[in-house]
C-alpha cells in the first residue's frame, strides 16, 4: 500500500503522523511511504532521517495526498485539505467529527474511509489511540492551569501547593478517565487540594484506592459540580464520550458564583467542550475571560510538546496502521474486529452512531457494509 504523511496545517500544530522509525516499519513490511518535505521539523525529525528510513520525499502536501492510498495524520483535516480528498482514500487520524459538521460532510461527499483514533475501542473497553494524548493533555492541563493562576495573566495569584501557613489551591477535575487521572497525578504531586467528579462509581473507587486521602471523590450531579466549582481555584474539564459531543456540565451561570480569577482548562474542547462558555483557542493566544474567570481552551494541547507527543502517539497507532496497510481496511476489520470501531465514514455513509446522533444523520452499521 502507498502510505503517506504531511505537515499539519492546524495553527501551531507541530506533531506529525509518522516518525522515521515508523517509516522504516512500513517499508520493511513492503509498503511505499511518501512524506512531505520538512513535515517533521516541528517534532525535530529531519527530512534526511525520513529518507534514510526509506521514505520518498515529495515537495508539496498535494503531491502526497494525490499519491497515497492511506494518509496518516495527527489532527483532523481542515477545510483547505478537503479538496485533496479522493474516493477510497483511507484517512487515519483524530477526526473528532461530533464537533465538526463541515468535515463530516466533506468525508461523506468524497467517499473517504475515515478511521478515527479517538473512537477505536479495544476489547477491554480501553481507548488505546486516545490514551497517550489524554495522558499528555491531562498532565499539561495542571501545568497550564497553574501558570494562568498567576496574577500577571489575570488569575487569582494562587500557588497550587501553597506554603506553610497559607491555604493550598483547590483543584476540581470533572471526569475521572485518562485525562482526569493524569491531571490528578500532577495536581496531587504539586500539593493541591484535589476533588475528582465522575458518574462512574467504580472509577471513583479506583481513584480512591490509588490516591487515598489525598483526594476527594464526588459523584457527578449538577449540585455537586456547581458547589465544587464555586470553591475551585482551578477547574479541569476532562469529560469524554467517544464520538459524541461533550456534555455541558459547567453552566455559564456557575461562573458568576466562582472566585474571581479562577481558571478553567477545558481539555474536552476537541469534542465541543464541557463548559458552556468554551470556545477554541490556540497556543499563541490561549486564554480569554468570561465573568472574571480565565478560560484555557487550546484545541491541540499536546502540540505544545510535539516531540514527546508524536513519539507517544505513533507508539500506539503504528500497530493498527500496519494491519490496515498490510491487509486493506476491509480484511483488517474482518480479522481484527476492534478496527471496526474506528471507522467513522465509509463509502459515503456515516458509520459512527454517536456522530450520527449528534447531527441527525442516517447511521449505517459498518459490519453490514462489507
Amino acid at each position: 500500500m502507498k502510505v503517506g504523511t504531511v505537515k499539519e496545517i492546524k495553527k501551531y500544530e507541530y506533531r506529525i503522523g509518522l516518525t522515521p522509525d515508523n517509516v522504516k516499519s512500513y517499508v520493511n513490511a513492503g509498503h511505499e511511504v511518501y512524506v512531505e518535505r520538512d513535515a517533521g521539523l516541528g517534532s525535530a525529525f529531519t527530512t534526511e532521517e525520513y529518507e534514510k528510513a526509506g521514505a520518498t520525499i515529495l515537495d508539496t502536501a498535494k503531491e502526497v495526498w494525490d499519491t497515497v492510498d492511506m494518509m496518516v495524520k495527527v489532527k483532523e483535516p481542515l477545510e483547505a485539505e478537503y479538496e485533496l480528498f479522493h474516493e477510497g482514500l483511507i484517512i487515519y487520524t483524530y477526526l473528532h467529527l461530533a464537533a465538526d459538521r463541515p468535515q463530516t460532510d466533506a468525508l461523506l461527499s468524497k467517499k473517504v474511509k475515515g478511521v478515527a483514533y479517538e473512537t477505536l475501542v479495544e476489547r477491554n473497553g480501553s481507548l488505546p489511540l486516545l490514551a497517550p494524548m489524554s495522558q499528555i493533555a491531562g498532565r499539561l492541563s495542571v501545568q497550564e492551569g497553574a501558570k494562568y493562576l498567576e496574577k500577571i495573566f489575570g488569575g487569582r495569584g494562587v500557588l497550587l501547593s501553597g506554603v506553610p501557613g497559607t491555604p493550598k489551591a483547590n483543584v476540581v477535575i470533572i471526569g475521572g478517565g485518562s485525562v482526569g487521572t493524569n491531571a490528578c497525578k500532577i495536581a496531587v504531586g504539586m500539593g493541591a487540594n484535589v476533588t475528582v467528579i465522575d458518574m462512574n462509581i467504580q472509577r471513583l473507587a479506583y481513584l480512591d484506592d490509588i490516591f487515598g486521602a489525598r483526594i476527594q471523590t464526588l459523584y457527578s450531579t449538577d449540585v455537586n459540580i456547581e458547589n465544587a466549582v464555586k470553591e475551585a481555584d482551578l477547574v479541569i474539564g476532562s469529560v469524554l464520550i467517544p464520538g459524541l459531543a461533550a456534555p455541558k456540565l459547567v453552566k455559564a451561570k456557575y461562573l458568576k458564583e466562582m472566585k474571581p480569577g479562577a481558571v478553567i482548562v477545558d481539555v474536552a474542547v476537541d469534542q465541543g467542550g464541557c463548559c458552556e462558555t468554551t470556545k477554541v483557542t490556540y497556543h499563541d493566544d490561549p486564554i480569554y475571560e468570561v465573568d472574571g474567570i480565565i478560560h484555557y481552551c487550546v484545541g491541540n494541547m499536546p502540540g505544545a510538546v510535539p516531540r514527546t507527543s508524536t513519539i507517544a502517539l505513533t507508539n500506539a497507532t503504528l500497530k493498527y496502521g500496519l494491519e490496515i496497510a498490510g491487509k486493506g481496511l476491509e480484511r483488517a476489520c474482518r480479522e481484527n474486529d476492534v478496527i471496526y470501531s474506528a471507522i467513522n465514514t465509509y463509502d459515503g455513509k456515516l458509520t459512527c452512531k454517536n456522530v450520527a446522533d449528534s447531527f441527525g444523520i442516517e447511521y449505517s452499521d459498518i459490519k453490514e457494509m462489507f
